[in-house]
């Protein structure tokens, strides 16, 4: 039914427990493939992939490129786009089942779904951060990649994709895909909070945010992603 799609690179210490949660949804015929699409890893990411018996395929660094080729290569009518160092809450595929039977029925029109966005960190900024995200969803309906995308293929197909972008394509995306065509679950995705304690809460949300100035200013998105680092 569903199709996961797992950009990588160099995601050895986060790709196991990102996979280990998507194993009750196979169990149970939710998902019926995962696949890792590697940009190049030169640590253990393969050999972790390999061991979970995820589909491994090798794509041009940069996370449109990435997601855009697992999206030619899955076989679901759905397609779950996920973060390697993102973790979905325990009951996640009920909740996306129950997505994905109103928009089948038709009793709601074609649309994506993202999860809630949750760091796994602990303190006061951390905290901040989620509250901010969860307000930018609410007012602009702008979902990151870190929080997932779950989508019928159709939909996925009818916008166009992916486009080949070094950063910025979930932006890109979720701005094709609308307001009316987003739902926002309950389930938590918690992506790690390792890039925000190494280079600290206030310097990493200020980076992000220029980017997304620039982006919107139509900079070259290969400028953004340098300056993005």
């Amino acid at each position: 039914m569903i199709s996961v799609v797992i950009p990588t690179l160099n995601a050895e210490k986060t790709l196991a427990h990102t996979l280990a949660a998507l194993v009750p949804a196979v169990v149970d015929s939710v998902v019926q493939e995962a696949i890792i699409v590697d940009g190049g890893s030169t640590d253990d990411t393969i050999a972790i992939a390999d061991a979970a018996g995820t589909k491994v395929i090798m794509a041009k660094r940069g996370r449109g490129n990435q997601l855009q080729a697992g999206a030619a290569t899955a076989r679901g009518d759905w397609l779950l786009f996920l973060h390697a160092d993102t973790v979905l809450d325990p009951g996640w595929a009920e909740e996306a089942q129950s997505f994905m039977e109103r928009v089948v029925s038709g009793r709601r029109a074609p649309a994506a779904a993202a999860f809630r966005f949750s760091l796994d960190d602990d303190g006061l900024m951390p905290r901040v951060l989620e509250w901010l995200v969860g307000l930018r969803c609410l007012v602009f309906a702008l979902p990151y990649g870190d929080q997932g995308l779950l989508i019928p293929r159709r939909l996925y197909n009818e916008l166009g994709g992916f486009r080949p972008m070094p950063l910025m394509e979930d932006v890109d995306f979720a701005r094709r895909l609308g307001r009316r065509r987003l739902a926002l679950l309950k389930s938590r995705a918690t992506t790690s909070g390792e890039r925000y304690r190494h280079d600290g809460y206030i310097a990493r949300c200020l980076r992000n945010f220029c980017c997304m100035i620039l982006y919107f200013f139509r900079f070259p998105t290969r400028m953004i992603a340098r300056f993005y680092g």
